[in-house]
Order: C-alpha cells, then sequence, then structure tokens
C-alpha cells in the first residue's frame, strides 16, 4: 500500500481521529496525551493501528500514527532519525509549513516532542533537539531523512504486527553528522547531572529553546 489509502478503509474511530486532527498542532496534543510506551513487555515497533488499539506510544510508533493522520490531509509521509552516541535513537515526523521546518514527536521528555515549523531546514531542526537530548549517556551525532512511501507495499499503517521494516530501513538511511564541541557537550552533561542530583525523576525543562517547543 504504497499510495495514501483512501478513508474508507480506516475504521470509524480512525476516520474520526482524523477528520478532528488535521494540523501537526492538533496531532501533537493528541500524542502527548497518550501514555507512553516503555516497552515493560519486550520491544515494540507497533502500525497506527495497532498503537491506536493500544493507546500508547514510543517516539517511532508516535511518529507513524502522525504520518498516517497527516498525509490524509496531503503531507508526506517522512521521518527524521536522529541518532545518538548510545544507540539510543530518537525519530520525529517532521513538516513544512511556507518553506520552514517543524516536527511532531513523542518521548518520555518533553523537550523531545514537536517543534514549531520556525526552522529553514532540517539541519536546524535537528540541532534543536540535541540540548535537551544530553543525558547520562546520550549526545545525538547525526541526522537523516526517510520517507515511507520508499517501503513500497509494506503495510506500516494497519499491520498487525510489528512493523520491524520501518526501524531497519532508518538505521540504513544516510545520516549526516552533527558535529558538537566537546566542551559544549560537557556543560550539557554537567548541568543535566546537577539537575538529576536535585531531581531523581523528572525531565529538565530549563532549555533556552523551549519557545519553539510544541508540546
Amino acid at each position: 500500500m504504497s499510495l495514501k489509502p483512501g478513508r474508507e478503509v480506516f475504521t470509524p474511530r480512525e476516520r474520526r481521529l482524523i477528520e478532528t486532527q488535521r494540523t501537526p498542532e492538533g496531532v501533537q496534543r493528541y500524542l502527548s496525551a497518550l501514555r507512553y510506551n516503555r516497552e515493560t513487555e519486550g520491544e515494540t515497533l507497533r502500525s497506527f493501528r495497532a498503537s491506536l488499539r493500544r493507546g500508547e506510544v514510543h517516539c517511532l510508533e508516535a511518529a507513524l500514527i502522525a504520518a498516517t493522520i497527516l498525509e490524509q490531509h496531503g503531507y508526506p509521509p517522512l521521518l527524521l532519525s536522529l541518532e545518538s552516541q548510545d544507540k539510543l535513537d530518537h525519530v520525529v515526523f517532521p513538516f513544512r509549513r511556507k518553506e520552514l521546518w517543524g516536527a511532531v514527536a513523542r518521548s518520555r521528555d518533553t523537550g523531545l516532542h514537536g517543534r514549531r515549523p520556525v526552522f529553514r531546514n532540517l539541519r536546524q531542526l535537528a540541532w534543536s533537539y540535541f540540548d535537551p537530548y544530553v543525558d547520562t549517556t546520550a549526545r545525538l551525532t547525526g541526522y537523516g531523512l526517510g520517507d515511507l512511501t520508499a517501503l513500497g507495499n509494506y503495510d506500516w499503517r494497519f499491520s498487525e504486527r510489528n512493523v520491524w521494516k520501518v526501524e531497519r530501513y532508518l538505521q540504513e538511511i544516510p545520516h549526516r553528522a552533527l558535529n558538537s564541541s566537546d566542551r559544549r557537550y560537557r556543560r550539557l552533561l554537567a548541568r543535566f547531572n546537577e539537575f538529576r542530583q536535585i531531581h531523581p525523576t523528572g525531565a529538565p525543562t530549563y532549555f533556552e529553546n523551549k519557545d519553539v517547543w510544541m508540546m
């Protein structure tokens, strides 16, 4: 099913969601309200349909929901892969509006949620995630743009099985480096460790770019 599916293949519940969430901002609010999938029963990569049924998502599952909904409203089904040094990568749904890039995303950390469409290119969009990404092990090292239409008839929208081919595809696409200074990284890591000593749980929100976050 490489082409955009018609509305008739969606269930009534899915159609209502598509009809009510017509913008990236609306989809972001919907995803932010879902439970985060911590994969307590083993790793998953559920399709749009399976994730909706379960009512929980991790970042790539959320990106597939955003791609499926917003594809119905004219947005291409793209994924932006953000590589980390600890191999715990992040994936967001990027979109363009008036030649500027934004993103829809879900994470355990609000700093890694969506971005308003204010970025001139994908590199700027990827860099907006660098500071909030740093924790005890994580550091963004690269980014790559994928297009789900490249998967041809692979059923990432409605499959009842885990759609691992999407993950493999993102691992194989070319990534461009995000070359950051070690000094900057060490400063961010020290700030995170200081925050964690005071707050054993929760995500930091002290970042300077919060004005571009889309919650």
